[in-house]
């Protein structure tokens, strides 16, 4: 299979209090490129690594779209996205959210405008649908992303030694439109503007818990990675299923309140981790 792939970690925001930065996810990304090569025969020239201030959202897109373009055009059939950084929540302005909020990613440049994050600095949830649809047939697109999905989760994990939320919060509190109780859209949704090769995705946690930042080995990693990079390099041949549920079995040993999630068609669930 010809390879491509984008793994993006922020740990440090342009416009936000160094209070509200990460320590884990640039390692993240470089963790997960390096796996990449060495466990995955990816061409180190064709696996873009988008550090802090590199990783606006003019350029994660633009990568993006041109990872995609690689699909499309023929010259790879496996791509993969790797994100570490704050997730977040939009205003829902096209109308298709039970809760009125988009879930969002966190780019170097998020910004307030108002009392909402400007969504010209974060990456919306139908943003990556709108680039998943363009997926053709045949095009195994394998995507991680490492960081909370809403905020309802986020308890006193910031207040743990070593350990720090995933989660940003909407700049007021008047731009948080839904309770807590809410549904926000799930992984499932996100993939279901894909017409032919639908993406399969992994993510840190449920949409009610927290995704944490945290310290292992002597450096800082999102706990999710960590613990998936580890089982990576122990056993490469579990189906992705199993694969989740000792990344899952791993995090609560540690004490971690997530439980890594998976959206798959059923033949990706049982097939091993790039296959």
């Amino acid at each position: 299979m010809s390879k491509a792939a984008l793994c993006v970690g922020i740990n440090q925001f342009k416009f936000l209090p160094q209070s509200s930065w990460l320590q884990g996810c640039v390692n993240d990304a470089e963790d997960l490129s390096g796996l990449l090569g060495s466990a995955y025969g990816f061409p180190p020239k064709e696996v873009v690594v988008l550090r802090d201030a590199k990783a606006t959202k003019k350029n994660v897109v633009a990568e993006l779209s041109q990872l995609v373009d690689k699909a499309v055009d023929g010259t790879a059939d496996h791509i993969v996205l790797t994100f570490s950084s704050h997730g977040t929540q939009i205003p829902d302005t096209s109308g298709d959210e039970p809760d009125r909020l988009d879930e969002a990613f966190a780019c170097y440049d998020i910004n307030n405008a108002g009392d909402a994050w400007d969504p010209d600095t974060v990456i919306s949830d139908d943003e990556l649908s709108a680039i998943f649809e363009r997926l053709p047939d045949g095009v195994l697109m394998d995507v991680i992303l490492d960081t909370c999905h809403s905020g309802t989760g986020l308890k006193s994990l910031d207040l743990l030694p070593g350990r720090r939320p995933r989660f940003l919060p909407a700049p007021t509190p008047r731009a948080v439109i839904a309770s807590e109780n809410s549904d926000v859209r799930t992984l499932r949704d996100m993939v279901k503007a894909a017409k032919h090769s639908k993406p399969v995705l992994m993510a840190a946690c449920r949409s009610d818990q927290t995704a944490a930042d945290a310290y292992f080995d002597g450096r800082y990693n999102g706990a999710f990675t960590y613990h998936l990079a580890r089982s990576l390099r122990s056993d490469g041949s579990l189906g992705r299923a199993d694969l989740l549920k000792l990344v899952s079995k791993a995090l609560k040993a540690g004490g971690f309140d997530q439980v890594a999630q998976l959206e798959g068609t059923t033949a990706a669930r049982k097939a091993a981790w790039g296959s």
